[in-house]
């Protein structure tokens, strides 16, 4: 895989059991390019490590004057610098590749995990979890991933340099091959506390951020009362424990470090000092010496990425066994499609609270509880947050459609959906049947006045199609937001749609007028809406009361206000109090009241 061929076809099924199994299972899914970045990294530092031997025979060949041997020595070390920079140059190549593939094949993953969970991830995890684990997390398993290959070829090149050093001069040969292990194992006691300090650092900056996250999207609510200063000293307090976490963990390394520096001074001091003692002695030449001294001075260089992989590991596997955590959530009735791929039609049925919804019908649906409300709207896209029965529709179990099916065939927009950033063309740009066009979903849910601010904010843009859309629609009220992402579901044309409060934040007139819009846009369509609305429950075909999880009473909104007390005190917001003092609320005043609002609009 090159970073070319991004992204991947498929990225495949991940060992999630673990942070080091997934670290694992992605090593195995890159093997190629960690074996190009071996064999790369081979080259640069067997050649690192031949310059000293080169040098010696240089030396040596000095000494006796000889002619013959300095051209060899010579030509050996052009070969050396050669052999360096190529391999040097395709080990950095080979290495960004793996690091690159790899953290694109977790964010690919994650990206999946997110559009099978939908809503439902966010009940599991906290949002700024996920964005921890698909920004930062996702950095430091590719470094990991990265680094395997070239500290593989560091231990290769050390290994072969000891061996070397016995054969070429054993006195001398004995001391490296036994001081080189242990410089490489003098860390190994501190990288448990280095480990921990890390993961420290790791969990708090991760609730830093979802504090920020959270902060950000609540900004308009805290500046309206005056919650700014409050959130604002949570988050310096967040971001000042982050700071100390880094100090102590950046103390820990540059310890390690330090180790990583002086060891290696004495061992060259241990080396020049046993030597020139052998050398006096007349056991060895001084090119021997020289070679034996340059070659222990060399490895200090690939030694460094015994730290680095240490320090990679340690940072990588808490973040790997964060990833994990999310690529292991399930929903809880994936039963993996087992129907054929099909988009039912009929009628929307919830076998656990009663609820139908008539094919080519407005169902409007009441339900005092905004929570269980909330629960049963994903249960009707196939898609719910706990385990039960299936909901149908034309008598075919959601939960047993591939999840694009069962998704293509019910659509769900949720109380508070999100518009992405970018122009108003691209937002309705989503999959859709085609018998809807923008414009007119953009005049169903009234949005002229939206249209207006759009290009009155984007200078540049005579076309309000052209118009951008700041991040989550930001810079627009919450009314003109969610009728934007009304129109967004009514383009989409689904079998079946389910609106969850669609116009809780727009005014009395705008609603009456989305209401006879939804109708007619949807004529010969099954509708199903949240709300409590008068407006909308008035336009609807048919009304379902649902009553402590059961629906209840079935009927229009004129008769059911009459008729059902629990149902009036939910639609009118009447106390148990004022319907003891007041009676019953009289149906000619509720029909007067809805007739002077629609002739207003």
């Amino acid at each position: 895989m090159q970073i070319q061929d991004l992204p991947y076809p498929d990225p495949g099924v991940p060992d999630t059991r673990s942070g080091p199994r997934f670290l694992w299972w992605l090593f195995r899914n890159q093997l190629g390019g960690q074996l190009k970045s071996l064999s790369w990294g081979l080259l640069h530092f067997s050649s690192v490590a031949a310059l000293p031997f080169c040098v010696g025979v240089a030396v040596q060949a000095v000494v006796d004057r000889s002619g013959t041997r300095l051209a060899l020595a010579g030509g050996l070390l052009a070969l050396a610098c050669v052999g360096n920079a190529v391999g040097d140059t395709y080990l950095h190549r080979t290495a960004i590749t793996n690091w690159i593939t790899a953290a694109a094949r977790v964010q690919q993953l994650l990206a999946r995990k997110a559009a099978h969970l939908g809503s439902a991830l966010t009940r599991r995890v906290a949002a700024g979890e996920v964005v921890a684990v698909s920004t930062g997390d996702v950095e430091k398993i590719g470094w990991f991933v990265e680094a395997l290959s070239r500290f593989t070829a560091a231990v290769v090149t050390v290994f072969l340099v000891c061996t070397g050093l016995l054969v070429y001069q054993p006195a001398l040969g004995v001391v490296v091959a036994v001081g080189l292990p242990a410089l490489a194992l003098a860390v190994l006691p501190l990288l448990p506390r280095a480990t921990r300090r890390a993961d420290t650092q790791r969990e708090k900056a991760g609730r830093a951020t979802e504090l920020a996250s959270d902060t950000v999207a609540g900004l308009r609510v805290l500046r309206g009362i005056g919650g700014e200063e409050l959130f604002l000293d949570r988050y310096r307090s967040a971001s000042q424990e982050v700071r100390h976490a880094a100090v102590r963990s950046a103390r820990m390394w540059s310890l390690i470090s330090a180790i990583q520096v002086l060891l290696p001074g004495l061992l060259l001091i241990a080396v020049v000092w046993y030597g020139v003692g052998l050398a006096r002695e007349g056991r060895i030449t001084v090119g021997e010496l020289v070679t034996v001294y340059s070659s222990v001075m060399v490895l200090t260089y690939p030694l460094r990425h015994f730290e680095e992989i240490a320090m990679a590991y340690s940072f990588s596997r808490p973040s790997a066994q964060r990833a994990a955590g999310v690529l292991s959530l399930q929903r809880p009735t994936d039963t993996a499609g087992s129907r054929a791929a099909e988009v039912p039609s009929g009628d929307l049925y919830d076998p656990q609270t009663g609820l139908l919804a008539p094919a080519g019908r407005l169902t409007a649906v009441v339900c005092g509880d905004p929570d269980a409300a909330g629960l049963l709207a994903e249960r009707l896209g196939g898609h719910p947050s706990n385990e039960g029965t299936s909901v149908l529709l034309g008598g075919v179990p959601l939960d047993e459609l591939p999840l694009d099916s069962a998704r293509t065939a019910v659509l769900v927009q949720d109380k508070d959906p999100v518009l992405l950033s970018g122009t108003l063309r691209e937002l309705l740009d989503v999959p859709a049947s085609g018998a809807v066009a923008p414009r007119e979903a953009l005049a169903a849910a009234q949005c002229d006045d939206v249209l207006a601010a759009l290009v009155q904010g984007s200078l540049d843009a005579a076309d309000p199609m052209d118009a951008r859309i700041t991040e989550r629609g930001r810079s627009l009220s919450g009314g003109q937001r969610q009728r934007l992402a009304l129109a967004r579901s009514l383009v989409t044309d689904p079998e079946a749609l389910v609106l969850d409060e669609p116009t809780s934040a727009v005014d009395s007139h705008t609603e009456a007028r989305i209401a006879q819009g939804v109708r007619e846009l949807r004529e010969g369509r099954t509708t199903v809406v949240f709300t409590s609305s008068p407006l909308l429950l008035d336009r609807a075909d048919r009304v379902v009361f649902l009553h402590d999880g059961e629906a209840v009473a079935v009927g229009v909104h004129r008769e059911l206000v009459n008729t059902e007390p629990r149902y009036r005190a939910v639609v009118t917001r009447e106390t148990e109090d004022e319907a003891a003092l007041n009676g019953s609320v009289a149906l000619e005043d509720v029909l007067q009241e809805l007739e002077e609002i629609e002739e207003k609009a």
